[in-house]
């Protein structure tokens, strides 16, 4: 009973609609994806969920622009900063039925256990047939 109690709220005013349900898994998969391609520098991986022109602002100011770029910066990011990569979604907001807003903390532990707590926003766009990271932004709250 008391489960139930805790869980009508998130039931009954989710953003989410009936309709969207399916489509929060897909976009769970793809923030887990990206994720995992991070930790484990998944290049190939990496060119099947971002888009041509994505577009991403690191914690520092760096602006990275295009997949080459992107996914370069990623890779040198990784290396210089390693340790494992967690992403877990705060808030998932459907701006249109194409255009999702995906709101995570991200937090990086490296190797001799320090612990980086970032947020990330990630703007989802479904691609032909299929969900991709268009925007990502890092923030250090620091």
């Amino acid at each position: 009973m008391i489960a139930i109690l805790f869980a009508l709220p998130a039931l009954t005013f989710s953003q989410v609609t009936p309709e969207e349900r399916e489509e929060v898994t897909k976009i769970h998969q793809l923030i887990d994806q990206y994720s995992k391609a991070r930790e484990t520098r998944d290049t190939v991986l990496l060119k099947e969920i971002l888009t041509e022109d994505v577009d991403q602002l690191v914690s520092s100011g760096e602006w990275r622009n295009g997949i080459r770029a992107a996914i370069s910066g990623m890779m040198q990011s990784s290396a210089a900063n390693p340790g494992s990569r967690t992403l877990e979604i705060e808030k998932i907001k459907f701006l249109t039925i194409e255009a999702v807003l995906v709101d995570c903390r991200y937090i990086i532990k490296g190797p001799s256990g320090e612990q980086r707590n970032m947020w990330s926003s990630f703007t989802v766009v479904f691609d032909k047939d299929r969900w991709k990271i268009s925007a990502i932004r890092n923030m250090n709250p620091n």
